[in-house]
């Protein structure tokens, strides 16, 4: 997959951690997973990742898991001080996507539909915003995209451990792959996601090589 940088003002100091740590390797990459944590009360919070594959790049870095003071309003802060408003981590692996579902949908209609689609999975709209700034300037200039959200292929892949556990949880990992003509396939079921109390949310995606 080719190599992208983040384009948006939250990451202008980490660019050139993230940028330097990108995945070289024609495998499909799991590209910028991002966590965000929203307890109730100040919380310290451990989240550790088991992953199918290699990390090829994590923000902060990754030693054994994050650990973090989280806030009500999603701000983390590590042991030294430093805050953040997600937890990052990137990798490689040979996952397989399933794709027989979804969307297809021209290039130039990628933001409306993202807008559309990410709201009725639950994403806010900061959250989705953020999705949108990373993946679109990938995904508007191709005539069609086939866009399909995974569950079990990605999140048996991707296993995630929060402690203290949330009492809700959204993981929304987008597979996709550019297409020069439109094609067919069964639309994908949204399913909404209700937020309360302790409740952390992940976004990511991946190009599916052709």
């Amino acid at each position: 997959m080719k190599k992208f940088p983040a384009v948006f003002a939250l990451l202008v100091l980490a660019c050139g951690l993230l940028s330097g740590c990108r995945a070289t390797r024609e495998e499909a990459l799991s590209a910028k997973p991002v966590i965000y944590l929203y307890p109730e009360a100040e919380t310290e919070v451990t989240v550790t990742l088991d992953w199918g594959g290699e990390l090829t790049c994590t923000y902060p870095a990754y030693d054994s898991g994050w650990t973090v003071t989280a806030q009500p309003d999603g701000t983390l802060t590590d042991a030294a001080g430093k805050s953040y408003n997600y937890l990052y981590w990137e990798g490689v692996s040979d996952a397989e996507y399933d794709l027989s579902e979804g969307f297809c949908v021209p290039g130039g209609d990628t933001a409306a539909f993202l807008e559309d689609a990410l709201a009725q999975l639950g994403l806010t709209r900061r959250e989705a915003n953020e999705f949108i700034v990373y993946w679109l300037p990938q995904m508007e200039a191709n005539p069609y995209n086939l866009i399909s959200f995974q569950s079990a292929a990605y999140t048996d892949r991707a296993v995630l451990s929060i402690d203290p556990e949330p009492d809700s949880l959204l993981r929304v990992f987008m597979a996709w792959k550019p297409l020069d003509a439109p094609v067919e396939l069964p639309e994908q079921t949204l399913t909404a996601f209700d937020r309360s109390g302790f409740t952390a949310v992940e976004w990511g995606g991946t190009e599916v090589p052709s």
